[in-house]
């Protein structure tokens, strides 16, 4: 039986840090919506399964002090929620070996595709659910 709770929690991870990574070093709100998309409610207005799954994987990163945030809005997401320096400093290094070929291109280019962020959004955007799985924890054991 697959644990399609930890690759949710995969993807919901890189998506969340990724997100935060986009405005680094500002202190931004980030929404559960915005990393799975609108999930309904149930009949007595409690969040699905799902929606609370990516709101604990927002609050693990932060436990876990990948990030850091000022408040919570409910179960829906962060406010102020900033990058903490392991997580960008993780984000920014590169990764061995790395998911894309990187010779023959321009030193710069290489470099930026060679980010641990760069492998994260291809492996989302491949949904390569090993790429990630491998990423993650590569950067959660740092």
């Amino acid at each position: 039986m697959a644990d399609i709770h930890i690759e949710d929690f995969y993807q919901d991870c890189a998506r969340i840090l990724l997100k935060l990574y986009g405005y680094f070093p500002r202190k931004g709100d980030i929404y559960v919506d915005e990393i799975i998309g609108d999930f309904e409610l149930d009949e007595f207005g409690i969040p699905s399964a799902r929606h609370l799954a990516c709101f604990s994987s927002m609050l693990w990163l932060a436990d876990e002090h990948y990030l850091r945030y000022l408040d919570q809005s409910r179960q829906d997401g962060l406010g102020q929620a900033v990058l903490a320096e392991r997580a960008f400093l993780a984000l920014a290094a590169p990764v061995t070996p790395p998911l894309v070929p990187l010779e023959g291109l321009p030193a710069t280019v290489a470099i930026q595709q060679g980010t641990l962020a760069h492998q994260l959004r291809t492996a989302l955007d491949q949904q390569d659910g090993l790429a990630l799985r491998r990423l993650l924890l590569e950067l959660f054991s740092r």
